[in-house]
């Protein structure tokens, strides 16, 4: 079972993060360049989908008001470590690997 959950994660296409209680969900994701990543945001408040300076691709922010989704599509392979702008204790990360 962990095999088939392992190559579920690593699967080409678009991916989800759902955003709710203040947490990413899940807080890890694997995809490939080329790929879209979506966050859904369940909260009744915004949130931001925020990368640093240092980040693969460049930094980036998708802003995620309450009850609504925004997607990006990966253009550098890396790992990304992001954050909620408004909320810093928010953390997750994206593994974008090559196609």
């Amino acid at each position: 079972m962990a095999l088939v959950a392992a190559r579920a994660a690593q699967a080409h296409g678009p991916q989800q993060v759902i955003i709710a209680k203040l947490v990413y969900a899940p807080a890890e994701t694997t995809l490939h360049v080329g790929d879209t990543v979506t966050w859904v945001n369940n909260d009744l408040i915004a949130h931001t989908a925020t990368a640093a300076k240092n980040t693969p691709g460049g930094p980036w922010e998708v802003m995620l008001p309450p009850g609504k989704s925004a997607a990006m599509q990966m253009t550098a392979a890396g790992t990304i470590d992001y954050y909620c702008r408004f909320h810093p204790n928010m953390k997750a990360r994206l593994i974008v690997l090559t196609k």
